[in-house]
Formats: structure tokens, sequence, C-alpha cells
């Protein structure tokens, strides 16, 4: 008997009525979860980079002020040779860790790479960055470069970074002629902007000047320049940031709603009401429009000190109801476990699964 073949969908009331697990990030506000792609003219010091980013990762030490999700990374250095990446790993750090490894030779798209990274991540489960340096690399010689061809290998790599919950780097280069927007100097075809989950450009104020501007733009992550400065031992060091919110709302809500439940068992209401509550001068950016959101995407967090959130429709409105733990109304009750995005969108034929 042949199988039904059928989407898998949530509705639009269930979806926003269900925690969601907030999506991981390997470096806090600025690299998610995902693919990314990072940009730069031929010597602007990209590698060097890649290399302290994979090496900082391991080490679980801050990037830029930004804190990080330390485990296994990985850095695919297809351009240089071991004896290279020992002597820049020597300027760059006085001990590199055990957890971030290295290959300058691997697999091209399609004959052999994913499976080599599926076995990578199957024996290293704790990985959360993969850099590949440089996607050109990756991809042959005699590559034919057409959006099909781009959206269908950048597609390939964004599959696996899904579905192990990982970050994937991939390093490229720009076009030489000038443009408005910098990130249309990505070379290749639209596709891979299209791809990917955000677009990283590293563009030098004059060559050799050794001060250089990085442009961040993506899905999860606020539009921002960061000015850095190389110094004497090749570590690109932070010199400004364009991002005013240091704070990320995601945890400033769990703050607020401390406060509000400091001295009652529940709350029950709407959006409106919540919002009007907690941020009744609207000085901290938490609307209506906002809060369910980001209730759900903090329900484990809450729960860590206490409050049970849920967020239902009754009568046809949108209520919030929060709980403090020792309440008589929340003994018994079971906590809303949030479900991972992907469970909804059909994963069966990721890649790697059942490597």
């Amino acid at each position: 008997m042949k199988k039904e073949n059928r989407l898998l969908t949530i509705d639009g009331e269930t979806l926003m009525s269900q925690p969601l697990t907030p999506l991981n990030f390997v470096v806090d506000t600025l690299l998610s979860q995902g693919l990314h792609i990072l940009a730069g003219s031929p010597k602007v010091g990209k590698s060097w980079l890649a290399l302290w980013l994979a090496v900082t990762v391991a080490k679980g030490e801050a990037v830029w002020g930004m804190g990080v999700k330390q485990g296994t990374t990985l850095y695919l250095c297809l351009e240089d040779s071991t004896l290279r990446i020992q002597n820049r790993l020597f300027e760059i750090t006085e001990d590199a860790p055990a957890s971030v490894h290295f290959s300058t030779n691997s697999d091209t798209l399609g004959k052999g790479l994913e499976e080599q990274l599926c076995a990578f991540l199957s024996e290293h489960p704790d990985t959360v960055l993969v850099i590949i340096d440089t996607l050109q690399m990756i991809r042959g010689a005699g590559y034919d470069n057409t959006y099909a061809n781009d959206y269908r290998d950048l597609s390939t790599l964004k599959r696996i970074a899904d579905a192990h919950g990982i970050a994937i780097l991939l390093i490229h280069h720009l076009r030489k002629e000038l443009a408005d927007d910098v990130f249309s100097r990505i070379s290749g075809t639209t596709a891979i902007s299209g791809a990917v989950d955000s677009s990283f450009t590293l563009i030098e104020d004059r060559r050799g000047s050794g001060k250089a501007k990085l442009s961040c733009i993506g899905r999860d992550i606020e539009y921002r320049e960061l000015t850095l400065e190389r110094n004497a031992e090749n570590v690109w060091e932070l010199v400004s940031d364009s991002r005013t919110q240091p704070e990320l709302l995601g945890g400033r809500i769990v703050i607020l709603l401390s406060e509000l439940m400091r001295d009652r068992a529940e709350f029950i209401g709407t959006p409106t009401e919540l919002s009007a509550q907690i941020d009744p001068a609207g000085s901290e950016g938490i609307t209506p429009k906002k809060v369910s959101r980001l209730i759900l995407q903090s329900v484990t967090a809450l729960s860590k000190i206490g409050i049970s959130a849920v967020v239902r429709r009754s009568n046809g409105k949108r209520l919030i109801e929060l709980r403090r733990a020792e309440s008589d109304d929340a003994q018994g009750t079971q906590a809303v476990d949030p479900i991972d995005p992907a469970d909804v969108s059909g994963g069966e034929n990721a890649p790697c699964f059942g490597v």
C-alpha cells in the first residue's frame, strides 16, 4: 500500500500559543545556529579572523565582549598547509585546546564532503561551529556558477547545520566592483545571500591599514557594523560597535516578570494588559505584539525562577497566564516544554540522520 504523502503543518493559533525553543547562538547576538558567510577581499585577514574564532569558541572565551557557546569547533583551512596553521596558532594564542580541529584537505560538495562532515559531527556531538575556508575550495575545479547551483550547494550545507543545531561559516570573496550595498559585492549569484541565515563582509579602510569594518546582516540578528583593528599578533580587536542595545529583550523579560510576580501568586490578562503592567512607559520596547513571543521563548528560563507561563485563547481573546510555582493553583500543574521549530517542518530527509 502506497504511503500517504502529506504536508506536516501547524495552524496559526497553535503556533502563537506553543512554547518554542529559542535559537541557539554560538556567539551571542552575532552568530546563531545555521549557515553564514563571511566575505572579504583577498589578503584582508579573513583566515586570521576565522582561525581566531575557531580557537576562541573552543576555549569558551568571549568574542568582542559577547558570550559564546563553548564546544568542539572544526576549521577546514583548505587553502593552507598544516605548517602555516601551526605558525598562525603560535601568533594568536598561547594554548590551542584539543577541542579545535583542523583539516587542510576535504572532499567537495556532492562528492563526499557531506558524508565527511556528518561523520565528524557523529564523532563529536558537542560540535558548535564548522568553518569552511573557502567556499570555492569545496566546489571543485570548473564549477558552473549559476543561481541554481549556488542555491543547491548552500541549501545542502544549511540542512546539515540545522539538523545538528550548529553554525557553519563559509569564508568567501568579494567582487572587485564597488557598490552602494556592501552585501551585493559578495561573489556569486543572489542565491548565496538568499540561502544563508546571515552575511558578514570584512572591508579594510585602506589596503594594508589593518583597520576594517565588519558589516553584519541576517534573519536572526539586527544590522550592525563593527569597527575592527588587527593587532601585532594578527588578532582582530573591537574598536566600536554600532549596536546600541547590548541587552536582549529575551533576557529582560525574565527580569521584568520576576519583579511583577514578586508579590503576587498569579497574573491572567491580555498581552496589552501585561505590557502595560511591566512596561507602562514603553521605555523597554516590550509591546503587546512582542510580549507573547518573548514569553513563549522564555518558558524554560521562567520555570527556573519558579514562574510557569501559558499563552492561550479564551472567548476570542489571547490570554497570558503566569503563576508562581509555590501558589496553590500551580501545584501539580505540568510544565509545558518548548518544542524545536524544526519539528514542525518535517526533518525525515535531513542529511546526517542515521550516520
